[in-house]
């Protein structure tokens, strides 16, 4: 707890900002430690010290946008690939759900810096979240991230009989990829041909290939909560923003 850490490190750390928002707060010299100004980047500090940060930093926070969309299939969660359009492009004002209950209104400075947190596969449907804000994408991204993600995986067994109990045990815990256990899932039946998947990591087309392993082929997959958030009733192709009492 003696070690000096770089300042916009200790912010992210502490949840206050993302690096690149505490070098940015830093140089506006809107960053206090113990009382302080300090306004050079690479400044350290320990871990001990108390950091606040100005009026200004907050307000501009509390601008930044995180939006909920409900991806089609046919779209790249990111930069556009292969002729496909990113989902960032179906956000615009006629677009929107009609009962989102947030005060914020669209402007177009809001799809500035606006970067999935998270992927969905260009042939899955479902939650996506699209934010400005730093401190979400690290929560929900991050190396040491424990937000669960639920999905809705349509399901066929190609091999004769059903699958057997087993391998449903496989795909909650004692599957590898890449070399590399997978983190304990909750994998449920919820009729005889959908599945329900929680897991708290998101390996490339994991689902997939988890179900492949024991030979499931998928036939559809919904994303519908991250977190404390959830798709709920927001149509396929629309958004909302983020509310203000939600939290991930």
């Amino acid at each position: 707890m003696n070690e000096l850490v770089r300042l916009s490190k200790r912010m992210s750390e502490l949840g206050l900002s993302s690096r690149r928002e505490a070098d940015e707060w830093i140089a506006k010299g809107w960053v206090k430690v113990d009382g302080k100004v300090v306004s050079e980047l690479g400044s350290k500090v320990l871990p001990s010290q108390k950091i606040t940060i100005e009026k200004q930093a907050s307000a501009e926070q509390s601008r930044k946008a995180t939006i909920l969309i409900n991806k089609p299939v046919g779209y790249v969660s990111g930069q556009a690939e292969d002729g496909y359009q990113p989902a960032v492009v179906l956000i615009k004002p006629e677009n929107r759900w009609e009962e989102d209950k947030s005060p914020m209104k669209f402007h177009r400075d809001q799809l500035k810096s606006l970067v999935p947190a998270g992927r969905l596969d260009i042939d899955s449907v479902g939650l996506l979240v699209l934010t400005q804000d730093g401190r979400v994408a690290k929560k929900l991204i991050g190396e040491t991230t424990e937000i669960e993600k639920e999905y809705l995986v349509r399901v066929r067994y190609t091999k004769p009989g059903k699958l057997p109990d087993a391998d449903l045990q496989r795909l909650n815990h004692g599957l590898m990829m890449d070399g590399k256990k997978l983190l304990p899932a909750k994998v449920t039946w919820q009729n005889d041909d959908q599945l329900r998947f929680i897991l708290k990591e998101g390996r490339k087309r994991q689902i997939r290939r988890m179900c492949d392993m024991v030979g499931l082929k998928v036939t559809g997959l919904k994303r519908v909560r991250i977190g404390n958030v959830r798709l709920g009733n927001l149509p396929e192709g629309q958004w909302r923003y983020l509310r203000d009492d939600e939290q991930f």
